[in-house]
């Protein structure tokens, strides 16, 4: 991803196998060319929108949304999203909240550290109950893991904690963006757990493993990813802009 979070675009994520149909995936939140949320839903290119990012969390901090020009956590101006959140949701598309990215403050010290974090996310962003949720009352539909700093444990508790609460109703998905390279430094524990859904490896900004005019190492990479990571449906992620990218990409259009 891009090295400024202020910098990072959107970024498509195909999906390549594990559905019939496949479908499209695609970061929201840190560009202020990129349209309202309602917008993005609209166009009907999408089944999931990530909401990018949740920056700062765990280690005693209290968690912050950082969603660059598009509303203010501070004023909780970004309460305002509820009502595009309601509509994509409405459209059938799945919502989720993303944590961590490229810039932030993020760091897990113990497994106690993880289950304080899911118990957050649960009751300000999921189905339970908070009276400063950042994004009021709307259930968004999951967690999006984009680990890529901090500690490399614990994140297997987090998705551990947070998958528990599916058996309280509606379901809890998971989602994650490691990196290309197997097995990812950060997550690549938790995504062993087979505990979630969606996969959407970025097959960029690494070039042992991405397009650089050549398939070799992308297809390599891609059949790693996709026999060895339990139960998830895996996503072919690339960036939708030059600026998403740190490396230049060679187009394969």
């Amino acid at each position: 991803m891009a090295n400024q979070l202020a910098l990072i675009s959107l970024w498509i994520m195909l999906l390549a196998v594990g559905i019939n149909a496949g479908g499209i995936a695609i970061y929201w939140g840190q560009n202020g060319g990129e349209g309202t949320l309602a917008e993005t839903c609209s166009t009907g290119n999408y089944d999931f929108v990530n909401l990018a990012f949740l920056a700062t969390f765990g280690n005693g901090q209290t968690p912050m949304i950082n969603l660059a020009g598009h509303c203010d956590p501070y004023s909780n101006g970004c309460i305002k999203l509820t009502t595009d959140i309601k509509s994509c949701q409405a459209k059938g598309v799945k919502v989720m909240l993303t944590l961590g990215g490229a810039i932030g403050s993020y760091y897990l010290t113990s497994a106690a550290d993880a289950k304080q974090v899911a118990t957050y996310l649960w009751n300000n962003f999921l189905g339970g109950k908070s009276s400063t949720r950042p994004l009021g009352k709307v259930v968004l539909d999951g967690i999006d893991f984009d680990i890529e700093g901090g500690t490399t444990q614990h994140w297997d508790d987090l998705a551990r904690y947070l998958s528990g609460y599916s058996s309280l109703g509606k379901k809890v998905y998971l989602t994650a963006a490691p990196q290309c390279p197997f097995p990812d430094a950060y997550i690549g524990t938790a995504l062993k757990t087979g505990l979630f859904d969606y996969v959407w490896v970025q097959f960029y900004n690494n070039p042992p493993c991405q397009y650089s005019g050549g398939i070799s190492n992308l297809k390599d990479a891609w059949k790693q990813w996709s026999s060895d990571i339990p139960t998830a449906k895996i996503f072919l992620g690339l960036p939708a802009s030059p600026t998403a990218a740190r490396k230049r990409i060679h187009p394969c259009w």
